[in-house]
């Protein structure tokens, strides 16, 4: 069965960028603003929500007002490939993986990591991220600053 593909107009693409930039823009503003009612962008809203395009909405932690202000990326090589999903199942329990990735290349696993500073990085590496079972070794990049962040382009 051939799946049908989602068509979206140039007013479905403004309602989206609007809320991309702030999920919290109330929608008679962006009514207002392109000119149709509020129920007809609840309407289509809806029909991108259903059509699994828009899969949620949040709002964005500043994790460094939290005193998480390392980040980091963690390539983890495993010994065998049968031991992903048993690793993959440990990776999930640690909090500071804030992403993880099944990855072609040297990684079997790229993970995204955040810690309160270098000593806590090391710690989590150690102690948590190197002793699970099938781990063969990490390499880990830390980032210095992130300079892009953002979503496709409609």
């Amino acid at each position: 069965m051939k799946s049908k593909e989602l068509h979206i107009d140039g007013i479905d693409k403004i309602i989206l960028s609007y809320l991309m930039e702030d999920a919290r823009t109330p929608i008679l503003r962006i009514s207002k603003k392109i000119g149709i009612s509020g129920a007809a962008i609840h309407q289509r809203l809806r029909k991108l929500e259903a059509s699994g395009l828009i899969t949620g909405s949040k709002f964005e932690i500043n994790t460094k007002v939290l005193g998480y202000k390392t980040l980091a990326f963690v390539g983890i090589f495993l010994d065998t490939a049968s031991k992903y999903s048993a690793a993959l199942n440990r990776l999930k329990e640690i909090p500071e993986v804030i992403e993880s990735h099944y990855t072609t290349g040297n990684y079997a696993i790229f993970i995204k990591i955040l810690c309160r500073d270098n000593e806590h990085l090391m710690s989590l590496l150690n102690k948590d991220i190197q002793s699970i079972k099938g781990v063969a070794r990490t390499e880990t990049f830390i980032s210095l600053d992130q300079q892009i962040n953002r979503q496709i382009k409609l």
